[in-house]
């Protein structure tokens, strides 16, 4: 299981986002069906959610990432009801969960918070070995995110990775031109970031195996 924590780093600037943020995971792909512990409020200004597979554990930090408020924290082990009960509680609480993955969230969120890195974000779990090399490679694609500008977002919410003749309906969506899709694409590293998604994912994933 793949627990993450994720609290605001700029509350008292932007004010709290946690809602919104929320509200932002309702289309994220691939994650209806890996969710185990519904991300949900926990306290002040931060939220925690359960996956299962690491591809929506990675969907989620990059998300988190783009809007350069967050600290990320992934805490990779087993999650149980508070009764003893293997698996996230069916209640859907997080008053109900407990188990080794929240514990290690928490200490990765922490970590996140006080990291010299560029990227706060951090991955902690019984396998340190692995979720240090989890982390390194997150960490390394984070960048490509943390990094975008608005115009090239504008460009890269109109793609879906992996499909082709995409570039000249967003140059029309836009008013620019196809060359100007393509450079923004090149700009932001969009199919660099995507070819190294499932790197990270398979890294958390050995993670959670040891």
């Amino acid at each position: 299981m793949l627990v993450l924590t994720i609290n605001q780093r700029d509350t008292l600037d932007a004010g709290d986002r946690v809602d919104a943020f929320l509200r932002s995971l309702g289309d994220a792909p691939g994650l209806a069906g890996a969710v185990a512990l519904p991300f949900q409020r926990a306290v002040g200004d931060e939220l925690i959610g359960a996956v299962t597979d690491p591809a929506a554990a990675v969907e989620v930090a990059l998300r988190a990432l783009r809007e350069r408020r967050w600290n990320v924290g992934i805490g990779v082990g087993a999650l149980r009801g508070a009764d003893g009960t293997d698996g996230a509680p069916s209640s859907g609480s997080l008053d109900d969960a407990a188990g080794p993955a929240l514990a290690h969230a928490r200490r990765a969120v922490e970590a996140a918070a006080v990291s010299t890195a560029r990227i706060p974000l951090a991955v902690r779990g019984a396998d340190a070995q692995a979720a240090a090399e989890a982390e390194a490679v997150l960490r390394l694609v984070g960048q490509l995110v943390w990094s975008r500008t608005d115009a090239e977002w504008a460009v890269l919410d109109l793609l879906v990775p992996g499909v082709r003749g995409q570039q000249k309906p967003a140059a029309h969506a836009l008013g620019i031109t196809a060359q100007a899709v393509s450079q923004a694409v090149q700009r932001a590293y969009w199919n660099e970031e995507h070819a190294c998604r499932p790197a990270a994912s398979r890294l958390l994933a050995l993670a959670e195996e040891g």
